[in-house]
């Protein structure tokens, strides 16, 4: 399978697909994504009155994000968030 267009590509379930390169995907519900205004990273949990519900990937309360403020984290910071639950995870013997 040949892709044409922008060099960045999107995983979607088991099917690889292209993503242009001007184009901005904001993360899905169980994504995880960044609020840009804190700086926090954490898993999207929906959308209600025209805010981003988001929790930390470890768990806890829901803060809400402008949906303009939310974004893909970068690869170091998502590392960094699932290494975290990681390290709790085996903290509580799970």
């Amino acid at each position: 399978m040949e892709f044409g267009g922008g060099s960045d590509v999107l995983m979607n379930g088991s099917m690889l697909v292209p993503m242009a390169s001007n184009q901005q995907a904001r993360p899905g519900v169980g994504e995880l994504a960044k609020d840009q205004k804190t700086g926090r990273v954490g898993v999207v949990m929906g959308e209600i009155g025209g805010r981003v519900q988001m929790r930390s990937a470890g768990g806890g309360i829901e803060r809400k994000a402008m949906p303009g403020n939310v974004v893909a984290p970068e690869a170091r910071e998502e590392l960094s968030a699932r290494l975290a639950v990681k390290n709790n995870n085996s903290r509580v013997g799970l």
